[in-house]
């Protein structure tokens, strides 16, 4: 099956094999970069393999080269003012002044639907391959578990932007401390294996085995009670909460979206200058950095 919206082609694509809900955001083109059109259809492919009592563990999934490369700050099908029929009940972002625009429709679409996806009643397993990055991050840490290409790498580099991390603050809770400082102060991509050792991934794999350990793993939990693994989900997102992690994330999400404000009043461009091009060159490894600037000298000389 596939979720559609309107008469566009299927932003998510949704199947079920035995127990297991596959849910795969497909925009490959744009290396699955989550506007609201997916936010909605992957709300819907979330709910409906939480009505189909058939179905007890959810895998999420991107389709192509890599997971997912973050929000979607560039690409044609960016739909920032466009208005859809929310599940909240945060009123429309679209005519709204100011800093209430992006406030109103991110606690919808960002951190709204992330903390909705988190509480799932069925354990959930993000499948990883390249990049996970800012938004994408996101998208995985709501799931239970992560198993992960050894060629995947993680990265939230909007300090670039003067803001401090995306909406879904959970880098504290994903990574200790000092770890998250690094991770944010730098910007920069933690590869797989550092991820791992960091304990934000659960297995890392191959690509070529991907999909294959990844099910094997969601079928060994399906044959647990549904009840069970309801409750026990329910019981560690409950100690995380008290350990802080929902009050970080309202603190977190204010200063956010102080940082787009102050921006658009300073230089007028809420996200400082950066389009998904611009962030995603930001990204390079330096060492791919310095080879392309001794190519250009060549080409030159």
């Amino acid at each position: 099956m596939t979720e559609k919206t309107n008469d566009s082609p299927a932003v998510v694509l949704y199947e079920v094999r035995d127990q297991v809900a596959i849910v795969t955001m497909n925009r490959p083109e744009y290396n699955n970069a989550q506007n609201s059109a997916m936010t909605y259809a992957l709300d819907a492919a979330f709910k409906q393999a939480v009505d189909d009592d058939n179905v007890k563990v959810i895998v999420l999934a991107g389709k192509g080269k890599h997971f997912s490369a973050g929000h979607d700050i560039g690409t044609p099908g960016r739909d920032v003012d466009q208005t859809f029929d929310r599940k909240h009940l945060w009123y429309d972002h679209v005519n709204k002044p100011g800093g209430e625009f992006l406030y109103a429709r991110e606690q919808e679409v960002y951190l709204g639907m992330c903390r909705r996806w988190r509480d799932i009643p069925k354990p959930t397993i993000a499948m990883v391959q390249g990049a996970c990055v800012a938004g994408g991050l996101m998208l995985a840490w709501v799931c239970d578990m992560i198993i992960a290409t050894d060629d995947s790498f993680y990265a939230d580099p909007v300090v670039r932007m003067g803001i401090p991390g995306v909406e879904y603050f959970a880098h504290v809770h994903e990574l200790n401390p000092r770890i998250a400082k690094e991770f944010l102060f730098l910007g920069e991509r933690m590869p797989a294996d550092r991820a791992y050792q960091m304990g934000m991934l659960n297995k890392v794999v191959t690509r070529e085995t991907l999909e294959e350990d990844t099910l094997d793993v969601a079928n060994r939990i399906a044959k647990m009670p549904r009840l069970g693994l309801q409750l026990t989900k329910q019981v560690i997102n409950n100690a995380e909460d008290l350990m802080g992690k929902r009050t970080t994330m309202d603190m977190a999400f204010g200063l956010h979206h102080f940082a787009h404000t102050h921006n658009e009043m300073v230089s007028g461009d809420r996200l400082a200058g950066f389009d998904g091009k611009a962030m995603a060159e930001s990204q390079r490894p330096t060492a791919d950095k310095k080879q392309q600037e001794k190519d250009k000298e060549k080409t030159e000389a």
